[in-house]
């Protein structure tokens, strides 16, 4: 930590009061405050004192999920810590957790910190903030105007992540579970079919070995390049792994996980196999920071999906599924139309995942949109499919060549008159999918629709 200096106290103090002022306003303050002090001291994070023992959860796809599963289940046992659970990953929002939990002069006020940082903000945080453990998701080709390439962002962590640093890492990711080699490292995953494997993605971000060019051999595939691999012509592939599910009940949501100190029955998350991925590196990294498996477990029953991720509720007797998919993200789109078509049931799908900052300032750069597995929504099951937004002419085109028949496919240029488009009587289940920005619009339609329903469920 830096020497203080009166810019230092300055800011602190200012920045406290505004924190003040916007709590006092009803507002979250989980941004402005870090970006206030990081405009007015730039090196504010250096100066500032640190908890003792710092972990970071990063990772293209479930970081979020897996920071505030993890946070819950401190929680539940007592531990006091420091935690961004809102989703601000990126410094200002690292910066903003920190201060909530010091002293008015910059004194940390608890031991421990499990913060969700952004890997693209790596250089701007791990320099003052050098973490204990890093549990890394996964990665993958990401929002295409920032993180096109995975081997781009594992490049930046590479360089950032300090020597000392325990490394937590799906062991099914040949990308990020060959991060920082030379450090101490333990990997998670699962070592049993899931039930809806998906070896048939568009997009496979490492078919080749980064060692020595040789084509890899998949011994399975999940879904993208996520799965167990070898090179024939050297020893680079997938470890062996010290967390894993061994044996998956969808029907009564149980599932066994292994861990060193033997084998445990576990409450599932949810149906999706990225929730069951969330939930072996929650219970590894929290194995890790020295929690008994036993307390975990038993924290587990209480557990659900983040809510803001994926809520469900019945109206009118429908079910109406409001369904975070990302803007920009194809990997994470394509995972939740691959969980739509193995759902239960005739199913309508709102299509609301533009990208909200699309429409103002617009990228040419679409690929994203043709890299989706749309081909899982050519599904009988799937009734109606509502494209909305700025490039609803885009995704119209991709779900025609998907195979998707013309007459499923309806057009709506804005996303809030998307509900007036929906027939209610297609289908028995209604996915609201949408955009971490375009929230807003997406509970507006939620709104609509459910207002639709109870008439209708009032005139049968």
């Amino acid at each position: 930590m830096k020497k203080n200096t009166v810019r230092f106290y300055v800011t602190i103090t200012i920045v406290k009061i505004a924190t003040k002022i916007l709590k006092l306003m009803g507002r979250n303050a989980t941004h402005l405050p870090g970006w206030l002090a990081n405009k007015m001291c730039p090196d504010f994070l250096g100066h500032l004192e640190k908890p003792e023992k710092l972990v970071y959860i990063t990772g293209t796809n479930g970081k979020t999920t897996v920071s505030n599963l993890t946070a819950e289940i401190l929680k539940d046992n007592g531990y006091d810590y420091i935690n961004n659970a809102s989703g601000s990953n990126v410094s200002e929002g690292v910066v903003s957790a920190l201060l909530a939990k010091s002293s008015f002069f910059g004194k940390a006020r608890c031991n421990l910190a499990v913060l969700e940082v952004d890997e693209r903000y790596s250089p701007l945080i791990y320099p003052y903030m050098q973490p204990d453990y890093i549990l890394c998701t996964n990665l993958f080709r990401d929002s295409y105007k920032r993180n096109a390439h995975a081997e781009f962002i594992s490049g930046i962590l590479n360089s950032q992540i300090p020597a000392h640093t325990k490394m937590i890492l799906n062991g099914e990711d040949l990308i990020s579970n060959h991060l920082a080699m030379g450090n101490d490292r333990c990997y998670f995953g699962i070592n049993c079919p899931d039930g809806h494997s998906t070896p048939n993605n568009i997009i496979k971000d490492i078919i080749a070995c980064p060692e020595c060019g040789a084509k890899l051999e998949y011994d399975y595939i999940r879904y993208n390049h996520i799965g167990r691999a070898h090179c024939p012509n050297c020893d680079f592939g997938s470890p062996d792994m010290d967390y894993t599910v061994e044996k998956i009940d969808y029907e009564n949501h149980r599932c066994m996980v292994k861990t060193p100190e033997g084998l445990y029955d576990f409450k599932l998350i949810g149906n999706n196999v990225t929730d069951i991925y969330n939930m072996i590196a929650a219970i590894a990294l929290l194995s890790q920071l020295g929690l008994d498996i036993e307390k975990i477990q038993t924290s587990f029953e209480k557990m659900k999906i983040t809510e803001t991720r994926y809520h469900s509720e019945m109206v009118g007797g429908k079910e109406v599924v409001m369904n975070l998919a990302k803007g920009q993200n194809p990997i994470a789109c394509s995972r939740v139309c691959d969980f739509i078509r193995h759902e239960e049931g005739t199913k309508t799908v709102v299509c609301m995942v533009d990208d909200f900052f699309d429409a103002k300032e617009s990228s040419e750069n679409i690929a994203w949109i043709f890299d989706i597995d749309f081909e899982f929504l050519n599904d009988d099951s799937i009734k109606q499919i509502v494209l909305t937004g700025v490039r609803h002419q885009d995704f119209h085109l991709r779900l025609l060549m998907a195979g998707i028949p013309e007459e499923r496919i309806v057009c709506c240029e804005h996303e809030v008159d998307a509900a007036k488009y929906i027939d209610c009587d297609l289908s028995d289940k209604f996915y609201l999918l949408y955009d971490v920005y375009t929230i807003d619009y997406a509970n507006k339609v939620c709104a609509d629709l459910k207002k639709k329903l109870e008439e209708r469920g009032e005139e049968a």
